[in-house]
């Protein structure tokens, strides 16, 4: 498996194209392209890395899926309420289904879905209870206390917060939100900003490749039922509007994010994180995209049949 990861990693390093950085959020627009790191933890607890697999960097939307894990622990089905299950169909930062749909957003992981989820976890504490309890649950699934917020890219967002502003207000005056927007705002902000490197994110991923179970360290995160349905919203909606392209060629559940990363999830098998700053036109990893799909084509594991 290790020389696996070192072929796709090497296959990564001689690509031309590497799609184009988040300068839109300013301090992403730094970030060296030519980076690329690819981790897989696996469910019996080996870990193969390769590339900067060391290197934090800001996870941005992968977030989504711990404050999800999250919320579903705090109140459960009740925030199907709040946020719908299907796919949305268009950018991630699109306010038009809001419009049409009385400011319910489509799934968890389009901004103003996860605005939402973010909203729902409050219950309301104060941004930074709240902080507390989003990095106590990553570096628990993780078993790492060293991962932190990015403060210079939550400022960066904050300081170009207009479109997802927007969202939020949209939503709060259709009664979606119970919280102040800032407050909410610069709660998502900082989610978005947690720092991990792939190895990281790998660990903190493999609860959902074993039906919620967190096999090497054999702690138990959520219901093999609850795991089941985030892998499934993965599937369906963790790449945006380009999430069908991720299913047909990729075939495992994952979940992007503007900062370059790709976490994916083989259930039985194992987590694995990608990241590559680049994105394509969707804004998902350019270079990710393709060795994730390297990889399955390589280990035959798919959601879709071994």
């Amino acid at each position: 498996m290790q020389d696996l990861i070192n072929d796709i990693a090497a296959a990564m390093a001689k690509a031309e194209e590497r799609g184009k950085v988040a300068d839109y959020i300013p301090e992403l627009g730094h970030v060296d392209p030519q980076q690329f790191a690819i981790s897989l933890a696996t469910v019996d607890g080996k870990v193969y890395s390769a590339g900067c697999a060391t290197t934090p960097f800001s996870i941005q939307s992968i977030s989504k899926v711990f404050t999800l894990t999250i919320a579903l622990g705090q109140v459960g089905d009740s925030l199907w309420s709040k946020v719908g299950r299907e796919p949305s169909g268009d950018p991630f930062n699109s306010i038009v289904q809001l419009e049409h749909e009385s400011g319910k957003p489509r799934n968890p992981f389009i901004n103003a879905g996860a605005i939402a989820v973010v909203d729902a976890i409050m219950m309301g504490h104060e941004p930074k209870e709240t902080l507390g309890e989003i990095l106590s649950f990553v570096r628990y699934i993780a078993d790492d206390d060293s991962i932190y917020f990015d403060h210079a890219v939550a400022a960066s967002e904050m300081a170009h917060r207009d479109r997802n502003a927007s969202l939020a207000h949209f939503m709060k005056a259709f009664g979606r939100l119970r919280h102040d927007v800032d407050k909410v705002l610069g709660t998502y902000f900082h989610q978005c900003a947690i720092a991990m490197s792939c190895e990281q994110l790998a660990h903190a991923g493999l609860f959902l490749a074993s039906d919620g179970i967190n096999k090497p360290s054999g702690i138990r995160v959520v219901a093999p039922q609850r795991a089941r349905r985030i892998n499934s919203l993965m599937m369906m909606c963790g790449h945006y509007d380009a999430s069908g392209e991720f299913a047909f060629r990729v075939g495992l559940p994952g979940k992007s994010g503007v900062g370059g990363g790709i976490l994916a999830i083989a259930p039985g098998h194992g987590s694995i994180a990608v990241w590559s700053p680049g994105l394509d036109a969707y804004g998902n990893s350019f270079l990710g995209t393709q060795a994730l799909e390297m990889f399955v084509q390589r280990t035959g594991w798919s959601v879709f049949g071994h």
